[in-house]
């Protein structure tokens, strides 16, 4: 299969704010988030990338606008890798919600968490990691198991998926930290996922392109001992 970057979006101006953005019309990067945008062409310079795909909100077409000018790609939009639906918490500040009885659920008990007129958290989880496979299975039938994608999402969505790449319930991915425009790196084989990167926030990462042959299938064995670093 092929190697995932997972990219959460860079800065937003609801992340400036402090205020749960949700799937709210209109929230693009601010300033911040503008400079690790434009970052990102340096730092993914030694990577391949075959394919992008994203969330549709702004915020992620933003963040993925300098790459795509740059490698001249075009991302697939993938309904399934939004923004969780926070329902009635949308658009409020973050600090109006500490005492919400459903904020301690989420802390403690996110498998159980149902935000109100919105979604549950494993609802999220469930199509997120549907969504990527998926992808995942596609790049590499068009590109070879050696591929390497893009997909660029939301903070929650990513540590649901990394949960999932990690044999973590979901009541423990509130351990998982994914910052803005930080980059986590799976790479998916027939039996398991190895996670080479989580919340990178500058590091080299020419270290995920698979030195395996482009048509080699990687192995889902582990290396006894740890990686060699080859």
């Amino acid at each position: 299969m092929a190697t995932v970057i997972l990219l959460r979006h860079a800065r937003s101006t609801a992340n400036g704010s402090g205020v749960l953005a949700g799937r709210s019309p209109g929230v693009g990067l601010d300033e911040r988030g503008q400079a690790q945008a434009a970052a990102l062409v340096a730092r993914l310079k030694d990577v391949p990338v075959s394919a992008v795909v994203s969330s549709p909100l702004q915020r992620c077409a933003e963040t993925l606008a300098p790459l795509l000018a740059d490698r001249s790609l075009e991302a697939v939009t993938e309904p399934d890798l939004s923004e969780v639906d926070y329902g009635a918490w949308t658009g409020k500040a973050l600090k109006d919600l500490y005492d919400e009885p459903l904020w301690a659920v989420v802390q403690q008990h996110p498998s159980a968490a149902v935000f109100p007129e919105g979604e549950g958290l494993a609802g999220v989880q469930a199509r997120a990691v549907a969504a990527v496979r998926a992808h995942d299975a596609r790049i590499s039938r068009e590109h070879g198991p050696g591929a390497v994608w893009v997909l660029c999402s939301h903070g929650d969505v990513i540590k649901s998926v990394l949960a999932d790449a990690l044999g973590v319930h979901l009541d423990g991915f509130q351990r998982i930290v994914v910052d803005p425009c930080s980059i986590s790196v799976v790479q998916y084989t027939q039996t398991r996922p190895f996670v080479l990167r989580s919340n990178d926030n500058g590091g080299d990462l020419s270290g995920v392109v698979p030195v395996a042959p482009p048509q080699e299938a990687p192995s889902s064995d582990a290396t006894v001992g740890g990686a060699t670093g080859a």
